[in-house]
């Protein structure tokens, strides 16, 4: 099994700036990739982007494109994301989330382990 805790949610005005971070505990060495998801009430849960933690290789949704980071320490146990010019439309519940395949993709189903979550809100 392995464990997520993620942290650094909160409340910011549109166009500011937010860092999630994401811990993982257990047995990291079975996953290969680490993702940022995000549902908002009412919608279906979305990928934001996802980092291989064996190579260089991370993809973004188009939504967050060019605006976002994600980042991971060399151990692949510690997942970042950083995102700028925030807008109403990124206030979500957002989840980190961790595979086992060695295909990172956006998609829900490729991960098996997930965080509980930590709220970012976006005021106008």
């Amino acid at each position: 099994q392995v464990q997520l805790a993620e942290s650094g949610g909160g409340s910011v005005q549109t166009g500011g700036s937010l860092r999630l971070s994401c811990e993982a505990s257990g047995r990291t060495s079975t996953t290969f990739c680490m993702a940022w998801f995000r549902q908002a009430p009412g919608k279906e849960r979305e990928g934001v982007a996802v980092v291989s933690t064996i190579t260089d290789y991370t993809r973004y949704a188009d939504d967050v494109a060019g605006r976002s980071t994600i980042s991971r320490d060399n151990s692949g146990n510690s997942v970042t994301l950083e995102m700028n010019s925030l807008k109403p439309g990124d206030s979500a519940m957002y989840y980190c989330a961790a595979g086992v395949g060695r295909y990172c993709t956006l998609n829900v189903e490729g991960f098996r382990f997930w965080g509980q979550g930590t709220q970012v809100t976006v005021s106008s």
